[in-house]
């Protein structure tokens, strides 16, 4: 069975706006490595569309980029991708598929089918699975600033409090830190 892994950039304040974290060789590092140990990628529609309007051009050599940041959009665009999306049907990018129906059973049949991690990298979505009780684990990438505006981390809300248990926490040379929980018992 696989493991659902929640992981996604956030500023010390609970920021998770894409454009407020450090992009460079080092995290974009640390992302790829999670992507190889994962079988998919799972997201919401928003994220979805966000990484469709950019990442296939990178991995074509359309935009310019920087070696590691070359190499995730190259693997990103092999990898398979899950969107759940009650709005749109339709996800034309290179490996992506729909997911619909009862988001519990659709999940966990994903996660029992897939070898690896499935890695899930949509907030919204994320509060939704924790809320029924399917994210295994907790990999974020804490970046050392404060944005003072959202959107937030499970900005609406989960019934109860998270026990978590730390796997691991790794300082980058940027001053991110790579914070690895598991769901605590």
């Amino acid at each position: 069975m696989g493991i659902l892994t929640f992981s996604l950039n956030v500023t010390l304040d609970g920021c998770v706006d894409h454009q407020e974290g450090i992009a460079d060789d080092e995290t974009h590092a640390f992302f790829t490595r999670l992507m190889d140990g994962a079988g998919a990628m799972l997201w919401g529609r928003v994220t979805y569309e966000m990484m469709e309007s950019h990442w296939p051009a990178v991995a074509r050599g359309d935009v310019e980029a920087p070696p590691a940041i070359h190499e995730w959009a190259v693997k990103l665009e092999a990898k398979p991708k899950y969107v759940v999306s009650s709005t749109r049907k339709d996800f034309p990018w290179t490996n992506s598929h729909h997911i619909a129906g009862d988001l519990r059973a659709v999940v966990q049949k994903l996660k029992d089918a897939t070898p690896g991690d499935v890695l899930l990298g949509s907030g919204k979505l994320a509060v939704e699975l924790d809320r029924l009780g399917l994210i295994d684990e907790y990999q974020f990438l804490v970046h050392p600033r404060i944005a003072g505006h959202g959107p937030t981390l499970y900005e609406s809300g989960l019934a109860s409090t998270r026990r978590l248990d730390l796997v691991s926490a790794k300082p980058l040379r940027c001053g991110a830190v790579a914070m690895h929980y598991r769901r605590g018992s």
